[in-house]
């Protein structure tokens, strides 16, 4: 399955220049833990950079820096790893692992924002994916018990 199926699509953005404060608000306000930084040309959003909540807590409030006068540019993490969007589930996992990165940004071929995928997402596919497997051992359970009356 491409990792595209699964994403993310509705991905709350920011532009390097969106002060911290406003991102700050941006995340309570949609109930996210992270922003994606974009560059956007003729309509394209290329991601370039990430903000959780957690660079907000330790880059600015445990340092006393006031949100008003930081740009999400100055405290995202810019070592973006980005995943296509017809890379595998599998594939993506592994390249999450290895990155060591909870989240990724899922893109097109050409580079732009498709979406983000989460390891919540993760988790939740392939706990639904193992229940399907269990009930596919019942029901194998039941047919084989039904079959030797």
């Amino acid at each position: 399955m491409p990792i595209g199926d699964i994403c993310v699509r509705d991905v709350v953005t920011a532009t390097r220049h969106t002060t911290v404060q406003e991102a700050a608000r941006l995340m309570r306000e949609y109930h996210v833990g992270d922003l994606l930084i974009v560059d956007g040309t003729n309509g394209s959003r290329v991601p370039v950079g990430i903000v959780t909540d957690r660079d907000i807590v330790v880059a600015v409030v445990a340092l006393d820096l006031d949100p008003a006068m930081l740009s999400v540019g100055d405290i995202m993490a810019s070592d973006l790893e980005t995943v296509p969007e017809n890379e595998g589930v599998f594939e993506t996992i592994q390249q999450m692992r290895v990155a060591g990165v909870r989240r990724i940004p899922v893109v097109t071929r050409h580079g732009s924002l498709v979406g983000i995928v989460s390891i919540d997402d993760v988790i939740q596919l392939l706990a639904e994916e193992m229940g399907d497997l269990a009930k596919l051992i019942t029901r194998e359970q039941t047919k084989e018990a039904h079959s030797r009356r």
